[in-house]
């Protein structure tokens, strides 16, 4: 990984800072939980409105249209056109 810095000591890199949020997503068929990464000062919406494909979650859980847990992983990316609903698990209230 290649760093450079400013004249002022300010570095860049070409990784992105990115904070875990917990999630609950549910999609045209599935219904998932777990972590998506969202820039720092950014909206679940700014991370959906990119034109990237694919949104990446880890630490999910997939679960069935019955509701059963279908499987774990630690990592998938769900296509964006397939999301009916997204929101973070400090949003719900139960």
């Amino acid at each position: 990984m290649a760093f450079e810095y400013n004249d002022k000591g300010k570095f860049f890199t070409d990784v992105v800072s990115k904070e875990a949020v917990q999630a609950r997503i549910q999609t045209t068929t599935h219904y998932l939980e777990g972590d998506i990464h969202v820039r720092p000062g950014c909206r679940i919406k700014d991370e959906l409105d990119m034109q990237e494909a694919f949104l990446a979650v880890t630490n999910a859980q997939v679960f069935r249209p019955s509701g059963e847990p279908a499987f774990k992983t630690k990592f998938i990316a769900v296509r964006r056109d397939q999301i009916v609903w997204i929101t973070t698990n400090k949003d719900v209230e139960e």
